[in-house]
């Protein structure tokens, strides 16, 4: 298999949320795009990163003695910026596939946001584009090989 860079198999159509985005607004996009992750930026910079995982985190324990009012107004005033993960661990467009397959893996996480020098976010590389990758790369040996 050759070296394959980043940029040629990142999403580049990144759908982004700003720090003070209500939680609500940014599960809502989450539904609406059938996405897993939202880079989060301040103007044009990378900040942070807020996934399904962050969002499931903050919904109430069945345990709570709030009443359902008060958790739904708790929650109504929670932003992105309190649940975020901030300096999230990032990629360049120019790394290669393999480094970024590394990374995933070792740091336990689904997908790294794509960054300039400056921070400024290019696009979005998940495991299910790496998939991609290999399943065409395995489609052309078998190909090949009948």
């Amino acid at each position: 298999m050759k070296k394959e860079l980043v940029k040629s198999w990142m999403s580049r159509d990144v759908i982004t949320i700003e720090v003070n985005t209500k939680l609500s607004e940014a599960h809502q996009m989450m539904i609406d795009y059938r996405i897993r992750r939202l880079p989060v930026v301040d103007g044009d910079q990378l900040v942070g990163i807020l996934t399904i995982g962050d969002v499931r985190e903050a919904e109430p324990s069945e345990a709570t003695s709030l009443s359902v009012w008060e958790v739904n107004y708790l929650l109504s005033e929670l932003t992105v910026g309190k649940l975020m993960t901030p300096n999230p661990i990032t990629i360049s467009p120019y790394a290669t596939i393999g480094e970024a397959a590394w990374m995933m893996l070792e740091y336990k996480i689904s997908g790294l946001p794509v960054v300039n020098k400056q921070k400024k976010i290019m696009g979005v590389i998940t495991e299910s584009d790496i998939f991609r990758l290999v399943v065409q790369e395995w489609g052309q040996f078998e190909n090949r090989n009948t």
